[in-house]
């Protein structure tokens, strides 16, 4: 059953709505898919840290500080983009591109509050160098990607992929120690594989991107030159994926990078013979399945020595 209707903070008058509804606008909104990413990246970035596993308490803060400036870095995006959003079909219907929330005050407090909760909680809790590096992810795709490159030029995602590189360190600085080789390796991965998965997905988006004017590579470039593109990038990321083995990571880690990466770059080769969008989506699908196998290949040879 669900809930009464209400109007949450932040809405504009009269639009209603279920807690489910709202729950899940909330969720779209902060971006918590990305956000659950770039968290596992940071937990993972921990693994790379010799030693027993960390404390609860300290893998909960890492998680919460990374989630909490990913969030605010999400939220911000949305405010930013809402124009492009309106020109794009897959975005058009957020709430800050419809009106049901106003941009206002509230909302750039609610933004400032959750990255100074979090950024606190990783200097409090942790150290300096870990809250460092929380705040650097949320303002390179706060700022650096949303506000000066997404606009300007296709290079917008190769630069914010350090999102996701500053996550990893976070959690490999966690431990009152600078990051270690494996540590640096795997920022490294998650910097590689951000332009491919992004572009494959872009590559399906082509027409939305193109009609808002945003210069994602497939909108300038094409298709066909974008998906050799993309093949390019996925082979070094491959390679760069099989350092953190020579690195310490045990057997289970290099088994899943070899095998996650041979799923994405098969699924990229492919997408060079056919850049059709339904093997664009198998491409970006194939991506995700690599990012998990890696990070999930991290824990278990870092934690478990497997």
């Amino acid at each position: 059953m669900q809930g009464p209707p209400f109007t949450p903070p932040g809405r504009t008058a009269g639009s209603r709505s279920s807690i489910g509804s709202v729950a899940r606008e909330l969720a779209g909104l902060f971006k918590l898919r990305i956000g659950l990413a770039v968290t596992l990246s940071a937990v993972a970035g921990m693994a790379t840290v010799p030693g027993p596993v960390p404390e609860a308490w300290r893998i909960a803060v890492v998680a919460a500080a990374v989630l909490l400036a990913s969030s605010s870095a999400g939220a911000f995006n949305q405010i930013a983009e809402r124009d492009l959003d309106a020109r794009m079909r897959r975005t058009r219907g957020r709430p800050f591109v419809t009106g049901r929330y106003a941009v206002g005050p509230l909302w750039y407090g609610v933004i400032v509050g959750l990255l100074a909760v979090g950024v606190g909680a990783a200097a409090l809790a942790l150290n300096g160098l870990a809250a460092l590096n929380v705040f650097l992810g949320a303002f390179v795709y706060g700022v650096v990607y949303t506000l000066w490159l997404k606009r300007r030029t296709w290079w917008n995602i190769v630069v914010g992929g350090l999102a996701g590189s500053f996550a990893v360190l976070a959690g490999a600085t966690a431990l009152d120690a600078g990051p270690t080789p494996a540590g640096l390796a795997l920022a490294v991965v998650l910097f590689l594989w951000t332009p491919p998965h992004f572009w494959s997905l872009a590559t399906v988006l082509k027409d939305d991107y193109a009609a808002a004017g945003v210069p994602m590579l497939p909108a300038v470039v094409g298709e066909r030159r974008a998906a050799r593109a993309i093949l390019l990038n996925t082979a070094l990321l491959v390679v760069a994926s099989l350092v953190p083995f020579a690195l310490g990571l045990g057997p289970v880690y290099l088994a899943c990078a070899v095998l996650g990466g041979s799923l994405f770059l098969w699924r990229a080769w492919v997408l060079t013979r056919d850049p059709s969008r339904a093997n664009a989506m198998r491409c970006f699908l194939a991506s995700l399945v690599q990012l998990v196998l890696v990070l999930a290949g991290t824990m278990l040879g870092g934690w478990l020595g497997a």
